[in-house]
């Protein structure tokens, strides 16, 4: 069996009542619109496989690759959670317009009712028009009967928190939590695979047929987390050429890598894949024996779990997220 190396992956570009031309002017996403609000980089949702666009893999579906490749692919430990479905979703969102705003289930709650995981993401913001705003939480803590008299009364703005961002704005998102990313903002988004949305507002707005969007508002109510929190921006340090932690939590952990020089990356002792998402700039990555492949902005690569010792190299400069499944050894001892 031929050795894995890094892949990419032909983008899925889904074109969205509130999307914008971000993506194919910002990030060269050559098969985007005028009206393309989301690029799943890498994508293990039914009706949405990723397909492999480099290498002697190109064009098979990362289904296949994982039924093939297993533990080698994804790492053991991730494999034998997952089986054949990839744990992650990956995007780029461009909000030329605002986005409902919607909560998400947890494992626990979307698997009952969806036979679904749920779904807790993160944000970093890669680029905002002047005075962009999203709405993460509430301002303070309120309840179900509350939250019910503002959403008939169209009053929800009065309780909903509203946060003016900049580029490199880092928001965690739990399962729970009431969010909406606002008009003017371009993302990065690292998620649950899971596509199950409570849409609770929409702005009345309608489809071009004339419709309104379905409203979930009656799903939604259980599983909204109606507490605050002292702060939703995640507080991080800049470090050139290390790792800075961003996320850690059960479904993935992310860092932030901004690149001046050539670092080594091991992939020894993850027991899972690692995920580079372009956010500026270009790299490189050597492996095996001198073999390259480059990753500029807008993109995002698939490190396989067996790879072992690579280099990452700015060219001249770079700005990647790098993320994956943490293996935690404390699970073992459950």
């Amino acid at each position: 069996m031929n050795s894995l190396y890094p892949l990419k992956f032909e983008p899925i570009i889904k074109d969205l009542i509130w999307g914008g031309s971000k993506l194919k002017t910002l990030l060269n996403k050559e098969k985007a619109t005028e009206k393309s609000g989301e690029s799943w980089e890498i994508s293990g949702v039914n009706g949405n496989i990723s397909v492999i666009s480099n290498g002697f893999l190109a064009g098979n579906s990362l289904t296949e690759i994982i039924e093939v490749y297993m533990g080698d692919l994804v790492g053991q430990k991730v494999f034998d959670q997952f089986g054949n479905n990839f744990p992650l979703l990956i995007k780029f969102i461009d909000a030329c317009d605002d986005l409902s705003i919607q909560v998400h289930p947890n494992d626990e709650t979307a698997m009952q009712r969806h036979n679904s995981f749920g779904k807790t993401e993160m944000w970093y913001v890669m680029q905002a028009d002047t005075g962009s705003q999203l709405i993460a939480g509430f301002k303070q803590n309120t309840d179900k009967e509350s939250f019910l008299e503002n959403l008939n009364n169209n009053t929800l703005h009065h309780i909903l928190n509203y946060i003016t961002v900049k580029p490199g704005d880092v928001f965690f998102m739990p399962a729970g939590r009431i969010h909406a990313i606002g008009k003017g903002i371009l993302l990065a988004e690292i998620q649950q695979t899971s596509d199950i949305t409570y849409r609770v507002y929409d702005y009345n707005r309608r489809d071009a047929m004339g419709n309104a969007r379905e409203l979930h508002t009656s799903l939604a109510l259980d599983v909204i987390d109606y507490n605050t929190c002292a702060d939703y921006t995640t507080p991080y340090a800049h470090k050139q050429n290390k790792p800075v932690p961003l996320a850690n939590c059960n479904y993935f952990t992310t860092n932030l890598l901004e690149l001046t020089d050539i670092i080594e990356r091991d992939m020894a002792g993850f027991d899972s894949f690692i995920v580079y998402i372009c956010t500026e700039g270009n790299a490189e990555i050597l492996y095996a024996d001198h073999k390259t492949e480059t990753i500029s902005k807008g993109e995002t690569i698939l490190i396989p779990a067996e790879m072992g010792q690579y280099y990452l190299k700015a060219l001249p400069k770079a700005t990647l997220l790098e993320v994956y499944i943490a293996y935690n050894p404390e699970e073992d001892a459950d």
